[in-house]
């Protein structure tokens, strides 16, 4: 069986652990009533908006569920106790293990799988795509925008006070004090939050746990790459991609990135796959082929058009890349 939507994949889980269900107050329980040794479930929800669950509980037998969830939706929380094994769709399988987590969830297919005897203990919130349409967008237009976060990408931080703000509900739910109107209230507090820290800059708690991979420098050590490393390479390609004609050093290069030269050089060939010196090559040669195909340009403005005062180099140059010289070039366009 393929669940096909969130709601559908917590009734699978509920089901597998034998949970009875207990309504309260401000909260659904869930429990095995013949087992409690197996431990609970705590559900405050907005139905249809919003939902925080509060676990704490082991799993009675092996079960995996698979899944297709088309819905758009964003899942936060913590995770003190327990691993998961999970395999998304085109990705290897992977595994979760206790921390803090933020993921925004869309088109979501894989299968997820639980071990008999595996304790689990954590708090997690949902909020729906209709919480952000009903609820946020009329009153406070375009101040989510999704497509900041990779889709279906388990980010393994939150920020500090969103990490405060579970905790104090946590506290409420166990002194049976956590109401409606204050879990929304800590919700858009949470979506605040989030909200704040990912338009206030490019580089943020988010984007930093994006792993880039890693870069040698020397023989013997190899660091890794950040967003704000990422971002830098990029302005250095795009400063050299106007400027092919004559471009700045490696020196003045990582001077106007703020990028360190070592750095700077093998993340750009990590990167775009050629250094900076073949890019560069790359784009005089595409331009000169190019005006050499499109005008009447003697061979030695074009020369000096993409930054060589000597003629016989340029064409050197050329006939190493095209495998004719210039002259031959144009004559066979």
């Amino acid at each position: 069986m393929t669940v096909k939507s969130s709601e559908e994949f917590r009734n699978a889980v509920l089901k597998a652990l034998s949970f009875d269900k207990i309504e309260s107050e401000h909260y659904t329980f869930f429990t095995n009533k013949k087992k409690p040794d197996l431990g609970y479930l705590m559900n405050y929800s907005r139905e249809g908006y919003y939902h925080l669950g509060i676990a704490d509980y082991t799993i009675p037998n092996d079960f995996s569920i698979s899944f297709d969830n088309p819905e758009l939706l964003i899942r936060f929380g913590i995770v003190y106790e327990g691993v998961t094994e999970f395999k998304i769709e085109n990705n290897p399988v992977s595994s979760f293990t206790p921390s803090s987590f933020f993921v925004v969830e869309k088109d979501l297919k894989g299968h997820q799988n639980w071990k008999k005897g595996q304790h689990f203990h954590g708090t997690e919130i949902t909020i729906y795509e209709r919480y952000f349409s009903e609820i946020i967008e009329p009153n406070f237009p375009s101040v989510m925008d999704f497509s900041t976060f990779i889709k279906n990408y388990t980010y393994t931080y939150l920020p500090l006070e969103i990490v405060e703000i579970i905790r104090q509900l946590q506290s409420l739910n166990h002194q049976n004090l956590l109401t409606s109107i204050y879990l929304e209230s800590k919700i858009l507090e949470c979506i605040a939050i989030l909200i704040n820290e990912v338009t206030r800059s490019s580089e943020n708690a988010f984007t930093n746990q994006i792993n880039y991979g890693n870069i040698s420098i020397g023989s013997h050590r190899v660091i890794k790459l950040t967003s704000s490393d990422i971002h830098a390479i990029q302005k250095a390609h795009d400063i050299l991609e106007k400027s092919y004609s004559n471009p700045p050093n490696i020196e003045a290069l990582s001077k106007m990135v703020f990028l360190n030269e070592q750095k700077l050089k093998a993340g750009f060939s990590k990167h775009y796959h050629m250094s900076i010196g073949e890019y560069i090559n790359r784009l005089k040669m595409t331009v000169a082929a190019n005006l050499l195909s499109t005008t009447d340009l003697s061979i030695e403005v074009i020369a000096h058009k993409v930054g060589y005062n000597y003629t016989a180099n340029f064409c050197k140059m050329f006939k190493k890349t095209y495998g004719k010289t210039p002259l031959k070039f144009r004559k066979t366009k």
